[in-house]
């Protein structure tokens, strides 16, 4: 799924509140559009995306879905809304910290944070972005992270979104560890002391050797086959390094 999929034009006058502008017929409202979009919220934060519909928003308003369409025009909108509502939870109104690795880490751990407040917000493409307030000033505090460095426009643009990019991906798979988990009800260890009989009977350690010290070595550490928050912090690290290269060259 990817924002804008609906009526563009309708989600940014719905996210800066230009529908105000239009008269209203028949009864006042017994919702305003902030209801609707805290009820898709809750929904989405319990069950998922997948399970946000006009039809079960109205019903948990106790409204019938044709009712709710005088607020938002379809499901498609109403993500973007829901978009631009999570992101606002990301504090730009602190200053950031000194430095711009330490920066940069600071971004990295809000979006780290916020994907795993909101797991669906993964599910989410950002290619065609309807651009709401919340949207723009959270883009805005990110690029500042990077700002003075001698970086181009372009640049500056590109290692925010290496940075955003990857916390995402880290975040996705922690998502999905955390949900096989609930799925299974199993943790990891107990998926794999399960299973782990069948693949002893078919893995040649003889014929794979580094797949067999590596793996055995990780799988004693990590009590799993991977750990996403280790993986992220190491990763990331890995990716500040890599920024660091490319600050240096304009500045050196």
């Amino acid at each position: 799924m990817y924002g804008g999929a609906g009526d563009p034009k309708r989600s940014l006058e719905l996210l800066w509140g230009l529908q105000e502008d239009r008269p209203r017929r028949g009864p006042k409202p017994r919702f305003t559009l902030d209801d609707v979009v805290a009820s898709a919220l809750a929904i989405a934060d319990a069950e998922g995306l997948a399970a946000v519909s006009m039809r079960r928003v109205a019903s948990d308003l106790g409204v019938t879905a044709m009712s709710l369409y005088g607020y938002v025009p379809g499901k498609a909108e109403l993500i973007d809304l829901l978009v631009d509502r999570v992101v606002g939870e990301v504090d730009i109104s602190a200053a950031l910290p000194d430095g711009w690795r330490a920066r940069l880490e600071h971004v990295a751990r809000q979006n780290w944070d916020l994907s795993l407040r909101h797991p669906w917000l993964l599910q989410v493409s950002s290619s065609r972005p309807v651009l709401g307030p919340n949207m723009i000033a959270k883009y805005d505090y990110e690029l500042r992270a990077v700002a003075g460095l001698g970086l181009t426009s372009v640049e500056m643009d590109l290692v925010v979104t290496l940075i955003t990019d990857y916390t995402h991906g880290a975040a996705r798979n922690a998502v999905e560890a955390a949900r096989a988990g609930q799925q299974t009800g199993q943790t990891d260890l107990e998926w794999w002391e399960e299973y782990s009989p069948l693949l002893e009977k078919v893995f040649d350690p003889e014929r794979y050797p580094t797949a067999a010290q590596v793996g055995g070595e990780v799988g004693a550490e990590y009590q799993a086959a991977s750990d996403p928050s280790r993986a992220f912090e190491f990763g990331l690290r890995r990716v500040l390094d890599g920024v660091g290269v490319l600050i240096e060259g304009k500045q050196g």
